[in-house]
């Protein structure tokens, strides 16, 4: 049976993409959201939108790798009002990074793993004191298709995928004895931001807001996973089942000789 809606939410990564439709698509009269992101202009306006919608909006300029102050923002929004829903939303790829812009680049890699891995932390971690002690809340940790295989190319941005979705359905069995669902989001192609550089081919690639409608509709019956487009997600899971000797040659195929 589905939840009450939750009318307190926190969304990170809400200036661009899937965060900024889940703002959208969540804010209506008694409403009351947390918006972050890292661009104030994008940020405010979608923040203005969600107002006209008729939601209570705070849009915080943050950035999700900064462990002090997603805490100190986490305390500040829970005590004036108890968050019931967190999306840890926020994520970037390798065409959103510091560096070369070469997947392979060192400082790529190791800023995908700050915001994507230890951003999704900053984010969940606060949340697990104060909603056990209300015994109730709601967790969603966004990952990727991308989780289901160790994708050359964007090798890194992959294993962020593969580690919150681990996380996130490890966590869940933990949190579940005190009220707290924990739900892993695993989209294939979403047009946005973070896919406009990405390959050519983007099979069965969905708008943000069609994104975003489907995951709140499926949130409201507390899921382990949510992951879409069924035909994708059947596609890397069966690549990600065969055997490595299997799977290494045909993904290399993906792989440019120059990197």
């Amino acid at each position: 049976m589905p939840k009450p809606s939750p009318q307190s939410i926190l969304i990170t990564g809400a200036s661009s993409g899937i965060g900024a439709a889940l703002a959208e698509t969540h804010a209506g009269p008694g409403a009351r959201l947390a918006l972050t992101g890292r661009d104030a202009n994008r940020l405010e306006l979608v923040a203005t939108r969600c107002r006209e919608r008729g939601a209570e909006v705070q849009a915080r300029v943050v950035d999700v790798a900064d462990r002090a102050a997603m805490t100190a923002l986490f305390a500040e929004l829970d005590a004036a009002r108890p968050l019931d829903l967190v999306y840890a939303n926020a994520g970037i790829g390798p065409s959103t990074s510091e560096g070369s812009g070469r997947p392979s680049d060192e400082a790529v890699i190791r800023r995908i793993f700050a915001v994507n891995l230890d951003g999704v932390l900053n984010t969940v971690l606060p949340a697990i004191a104060p909603m056990k002690a209300r015994r109730r809340g709601q967790i969603a940790i966004m990952s990727s298709l991308a989780a289901y295989t160790p994708l050359p190319a964007i090798a890194g941005y992959a294993a962020t995928k593969s580690a919150v979705k681990s996380f996130g359905e490890g966590l869940r069995t933990e949190l579940r004895p005190h009220g707290i669902g924990v739900t892993v989001i695993c989209p294939g192609y979403v047009r946005s931001r973070l896919t406009a550089s990405g390959p050519s081919f983007q099979p069965f690639a969905m708008d943000s807001g069609q994104a975003a409608a489907l995951i709140k509709r499926r949130l409201a019956r507390d899921p382990t996973v949510i992951a879409f487009p069924w035909p994708l997600h059947a596609l890397t899971w069966m690549i990600g089942a065969l055997p490595a000797r299997v799977r290494q040659p045909l993904l290399g195929l993906a792989v440019p000789r120059e990197w």
